[in-house]
């Protein structure tokens, strides 16, 4: 009896779990039989392709749904909102100190200029209203700043001449300090330290009786005037000129000659930078920068050309400098000239005394003298 009962029980599962195949398999396919009876599958029928709207649409439409689902982009969930208000905060902070710091300029440079005794001292501005004569007072008191830089400090560099019965040399030198007559190093040890270039003192001594000497330099005065005074203990330099002094243009501190209050025919200018005397490029001599060596003998090369251009009584230097003005080294080049210069007059000395005329000795005679003989060359 038990077993017939467990027998009906496992038929009645079995034909459960066909049944729900059936369902599932939907009501066109075959049943299988019992495993005894089994027949051939038919062959499957070819799948048919999807009715209705594509299926890259579908996907899109899916996908903009859920972005409407999700809203806007917020802020990032590991954002702390404190760290937010603290940089409002010192936005405000710094927009204060800005606004304050202008209000402060504005007064400072905005008021009116006082006496030695704190009175106001009266301008063109006081008829103006309050806040716009303040404006105008900073406005002009930074243009003249930019200007004082942009422009020599004064359209008369030098003192008039000196008169009878005074002496007054008869040129006058304007040569730079660094690069020319002194050269910076640096080490960690010693820090800035400037070496003397050899021959200064000659250059100096000789040149002092012919030359009114002024160093104009680019530095600045609180740099530059304990070196003059180092190099020059005899006090043959007659007058020092600062950075204050150029005209600044393009990046360049330009030393205009014609602030000088001297005459132009007769000033040279001995740099190391071209630029320095753009303005007037036929005053100047570029030497080449000096870099330290001890065994340098440009400085007496240059005493030996300036005093013969002073002892020719040249009436105009710029003839004479304008020969060198495409020289890289013009004091080599006047070195050798000067050398072909001897060398011809010890030739015709030597015809001289054989007792032979040469031909063009007078003209020769008179041009190895004078400086245009350099510019025939």
């Amino acid at each position: 009896m038990a077993a017939s009962m467990a027998g009906r029980a496992v038929a009645w599962g079995a034909r459960a779990v066909l049944g729900g195949r059936r369902s599932r398999l939907g009501p066109g396919t075959p049943q299988q039989g019992p495993p005894g009876n089994a027949q051939p599958r038919p062959p499957a029928a070819p799948r048919r392709a999807l009715s209705g709207p594509d299926t890259a649409t579908v996907l899109r439409e899916r996908l903009r749904q859920h972005q409407v689902s999700e809203g806007p982009p917020g802020p990032p969930e590991d954002e702390d909102p404190r760290r937010g208000g603290l940089r409002r905060l010192a936005l405000r902070l710094g927009g204060l100190l800005a606004a304050s710091g202008g209000v402060a300029v504005l007064y400072v440079f905005g008021s009116n200029a006082v006496d030695e005794h704190g009175a106001k001292i009266p301008d063109e501005f006081d008829s103006d209203p309050f806040g716009i004569r303040h404006l105008r007072r900073t406005y002009k008191y930074f243009k003249d700043y930019r200007q004082m830089i942009i422009e020599p400090t004064s359209p008369k560099l030098l003192p008039d001449p000196l008169k009878e019965p005074y002496y007054q040399p008869p040129y006058t030198l304007v040569i730079e300090l660094t690069g020319v007559l002194l050269h910076p190093e640096w080490s960690l040890v010693t820090g800035w330290r400037f070496k003397k270039r050899p021959g200064i003192e000659h250059l100096l001594q000789q040149l002092a009786p012919l030359y009114e000497i002024v160093v104009f330099t680019s530095e600045t005065g609180m740099t530059a005037f304990p070196l003059i005074d180092s190099i020059d203990p005899h006090g043959f330099v007659s007058y020092r000129l600062f950075r204050d002094a150029t005209r600044y243009m393009e990046g360049h501190h330009v030393k205009d000659i014609s602030c000088l209050n001297r005459d132009p025919a007769r000033v040279v200018v001995v740099d190391c930078r071209r630029e320095s005397f753009r303005l007037q490029p036929h005053n100047g001599l570029g030497l080449p920068r000096w870099d330290g060596a001890s065994e340098d003998r440009a400085l007496y090369d240059l005493a030996a050309f300036l005093k013969t251009i002073a002892l020719s009584g040249v009436e105009d230097v710029r003839t004479v400098l304008a020969n060198y003005a495409l020289e890289e080294d013009p004091l080599a080049a006047f070195q050798r000239r000067r050398t072909l210069l001897e060398e011809e007059e010890q030739q015709r000395r030597a015809e001289l005394a054989q007792g032979k005329k040469p031909p063009g000795v007078f003209l020769g005679s008179l041009t190895g003298r004078i400086w245009p003989r350099s510019k025939q060359q």
